[in-house]
């Protein structure tokens, strides 16, 4: 089968072997920034927080925080790889390696799935140090992070071939991811918000990531979370079948 060809093994043991050498910065930092927020704004300033949909602040606020732990440690995994092998030009060696696009693309986004899934599992394990956290719709849940990790890391995929400079990237994070998960829901519901920007809210895409994650632990949700899941899979493939079509086109790729 084309998936247990020895390049693509090689390929994806490599991806994970550069975040797992250094751990302590790609797994145990983003669970210690998420501690922090339980620690803060969950325990310290939770309890003078009303209860959100029939649940205390701090459990409404850890899926927010798994799913943007998640999704961010993705992007940064593929975005970084891909960018330092352009830097360095080992692209060329991938490249001319006997390995199918379609295999190159999914190695570099398992390489981030399972580094991102990494995190947000460490960031569950943290939470329940805090709060003990519901499973309402296991099933849904896993079939949402999944596929919400390997979009992040396909959207990785291609802004490290947009990317020409490491601080275009950085502006890419900056400007534009940072924000957009903020605005996500991760600290807050949509019925808090005035008419207009809950209106502005349902363009955010990572709101619905947030939103679904929310739903698959407390089984409570600002939208439709069936809606939510068939988005995040037509993203997941219009990502995919671009990223596929970008790497074989040799875009910012090819000298």
């Amino acid at each position: 089968m084309m998936l247990l060809t020895i390049p693509f093994r090689t390929l994806v043991g490599r991806e994970v072997q550069r975040f797992w050498l250094v751990a302590t910065q790609t797994l145990l930092a983003p669970a210690m920034s998420a501690t922090l927020y339980l620690f803060i704004f969950g325990y310290s300033l939770g309890s003078r927080f009303p209860d959100i949909h029939g649940y205390p602040y701090i459990q409404f606020m850890v899926p927010g925080l798994i799913t943007m732990g998640l999704i961010n440690n993705s992007f940064q995994n593929t975005a970084s790889s891909l960018l330092i092998a352009k830097y360095e030009g080992s692209i060329v060696d991938i490249l001319t390696a006997p390995i199918s696009y379609v295999e190159m693309t999914l190695a570099f986004a398992l390489g981030g799935m399972i580094r991102g899934l990494g995190v947000g599992a460490l960031v569950l394990v943290v939470s329940r140090f805090f709060t003990p956290m519901p499973l309402a719709h296991g099933l849904y849940l896993l079939t949402l992070v999944i596929f919400a990790s390997f979009s992040f890391s396909l959207l990785g995929f291609l802004a490290s071939i947009w990317a020409e400079r490491f601080d275009d990237m950085a502006m890419l994070s900056t400007f534009l991811l940072l924000p957009l998960t903020y605005l996500g829901g991760v600290f807050y519901s949509l019925d808090i918000l005035p008419p207009f920007w809950r209106k502005v809210s349902l363009f955010n895409p990572l709101l619905y990531m947030i939103d679904g994650t929310r739903y698959g632990f407390l089984g409570v949700s600002d939208v439709n979370p069936v809606f939510s899941l068939a988005l995040i899979l037509a993203v997941a493939g219009i990502l995919f079948t671009t990223a596929v079509l970008v790497l074989k086109s040799g875009y910012r790729l090819r000298k």
